[in-house]
């Protein structure tokens, strides 16, 4: 089968693709051996995130020091959240790794904990959710799908020094930080074009784009009819992608009373 680049789609509908980086919460313990915390002293808030639009070269980085009134350790977030909640106002569609659990729901997090407003509701693509359900991979982490499929890999870092480093300031460890997150959201990408073929849920492109027969997930009309989907109740043209591979189903079939239809 010959290979498939991911499809930019028409203008006027974004996807965008984005991945957070946060700073681990600061509590006191009595043990290391499964202990709990005794009292939190800082919780955990967001240190830097990473943005790419389908179909754009540019990826978008921005951490702390970015904004006015960055001081080295101090959990102030705020106008970093309302730089990534201005391009979810932007988007139709919104591609994470672990988003639904991770993400997005801590980004509403320092939005709600900073005073701010919701961001604008976007469909949602997680792609691990879509590994979990289509395949069975050794392991579902972004860094391991992308070196099965061969889509790449994450950048190499020192581990939890590298957090801890930034969290104090160090120029360097900001660098590095960025160069991070911005080949995540690379990464996140090139896997997505790789999965995208599989997912029976992917947004509904024909819908966004105002489209009819076009793949519903890329919105390409490159499309082929490839025999039929027989319900219970209905007959369906099945289409086959011809841009990225992925099987829809289109318009009913007419069934003559006197045609007799047997689903097995």
């Amino acid at each position: 089968m010959r290979k498939r680049k991911v499809v930019p789609l028409s203008k006027g509908l974004r996807i965008l693709f984005f991945d957070i980086e946060t700073a681990p919460s600061k509590g006191w313990f009595w043990q290391m051996w499964e202990t709990n915390i005794i009292e939190v002293e800082t919780p955990g808030y967001m240190l830097s995130f990473a943005a790419k639009w389908l179909g754009d070269k540019q990826v978008l980085v921005y951490g702390l020091p970015d904004f006015p009134g960055y001081k080295a350790g101090v959990a102030n977030d705020k106008r970093l959240v309302m730089r990534l909640a201005e391009l979810f106002s932007e988007a139709d569609v919104v591609v994470a790794h672990n988003g639904d659990r991770f993400d997005i729901i801590t980004t509403n997090t320092r939005l709600v904990v900073n005073g701010l407003l919701p961001m604008t509701p976007a469909k949602s693509i997680d792609t691990l959710k879509v590994a979990r359900q289509k395949f069975k991979f050794l392991s579902n982490k972004l860094d391991d799908l992308g070196n099965f499929l061969g889509a790449g890999r994450k950048t190499p870092h020192t581990g939890k020094d590298l957090w801890f480093r930034c969290m104090k300031g160090d120029p360097k460890a900001w660098k590095t930080m960025k160069k991070y997150n911005q080949q995540d959201v690379l990464l996140l990408e090139s896997v997505y074009g790789k999965i995208r073929p599989w997912m029976t849920n992917h947004p509904n492109m024909n819908l966004l784009l105002g489209k009819t027969h076009a793949c519903p997930n890329c919105g390409s009309k490159n499309t082929q009819r490839r025999g039929v989907i027989v319900t219970r109740v209905s007959k369906y043209q099945r289409y086959h992608c011809q841009s990225c591979g992925a099987w829809s189903r289109g318009e009913s079939i007419k069934v003559d009373a006197s045609e007799r239809v047997v689903v097995r």
